[in-house]
């Protein structure tokens, strides 16, 4: 998979619902900040590989459950939409933390 655009980020953002999905909402949530972050600190997100890089474990976490969410199948149907566990997404953030440190910037600014 490469990397996921503005759009798609976005997307996310309104397909994974809180009260549903809390830990995918939570790693939409983020990588929105990533994106918003690098479009301030840099050329943007298409230009500057180096956070995308770092969120490529969170996009492949994200994208793998966005066609359940996509076509409604966690909407009242007996197939509903399983969150990843609260372990799955720390471990995909875990290397947009070690980025951001590596950037001098307080992993605070985009990590909740």
């Amino acid at each position: 998979m490469s990397w996921m655009n503005e759009c798609e980020v976005e997307e996310v953002q309104r397909l994974f619902d809180v009260n549903e999905v809390p830990n995918l909402a939570e790693g939409a949530w983020v990588l929105g900040n990533l994106v918003d972050w690098t479009n301030r600190n840099s050329d943007g997100w298409p230009y500057w590989s180096k956070p995308s890089n770092a969120a490529k474990r969170l996009q492949e976490l994200l994208h793998a459950h966005t066609y359940a969410a996509r076509f409604g199948y966690y909407q009242g149907t007996a197939d509903r939409l399983q969150d990843v566990s609260k372990a799955d997404l720390s471990a995909a953030l875990r290397p947009i933390k070690a980025f951001l440190t590596r950037q001098g910037v307080e992993p605070g600014v985009v990590l909740p």
